[in-house]
């Protein structure tokens, strides 16, 4: 074979390879369901079973209208492994009536105004001198920094959450996966 017929063939495979990269960005799968770019943040996050914890706790705090509007938002999502962390208890008490508030003000600490995918984030973090911090919708800050790669946010009380699944793009905003509940102050 040539050089030329090689070079050719390389570069399809590069084509078709770079392909099915971008179809993997645009629609990845989380929780064992594919998150479409045209839907909303609810209406993928209803679908993922890593996330049934965090949806109930958004339908108990009343927020699905407000990510199901236009946004766009930034949200790390919790796994239901990330509150299963929390001490014994606690999912079930910040699900009752009673503690709503409480329970918004933790789900609005995972919530950022605007698009923040983690190339600018992680160029944020580059700018800032290794940290860029994150005003969260609650009114708190969330720090975040790069550890081995990946992107690692601190909340105001010193607990750590790392994202685990990054640029889970969505018609209003993106979501983060992260592996541990983030508490305000």
């Amino acid at each position: 074979m040539n050089m030329k017929k090689f070079c050719g063939m390389i570069l399809a495979v590069a084509f078709v390879l770079a392909g099915q990269a971008v179809q993997a960005q645009k629609d990845p799968d989380v929780g064992g369901a594919t998150m479409f770019a045209a839907k909303n943040i609810v209406q993928n996050a209803v679908n993922s079973k890593d996330h049934t914890t965090l949806v109930a706790a958004v339908k108990a705090a009343g927020l699905v209208d407000t990510l199901e509007g236009p946004g766009p938002f930034t949200v790390f999502a919790p796994t239901n492994d990330a509150f299963n962390k929390l001490p014994a208890g606690t999912v079930d008490s910040l699900l009752k009536p009673e503690n709503k508030d409480q329970l918004t003000k933790i789900l609005t600490y995972h919530v950022v105004a605007g698009r923040i995918g983690a190339k600018d984030l992680k160029r944020q973090i580059k700018m800032n001198g290794g940290k860029s911090e994150l005003k969260t919708v609650s009114g708190e800050t969330l720090t975040a920094t790069v550890q081995d790669g990946r992107i690692v946010l601190t909340d105001e009380k010193g607990g750590t959450s790392t994202v685990t699944v990054a640029d889970v793009f969505q018609s209003n905003g993106v979501i983060h996966v992260v592996d541990s509940v983030l508490l305000p102050n």
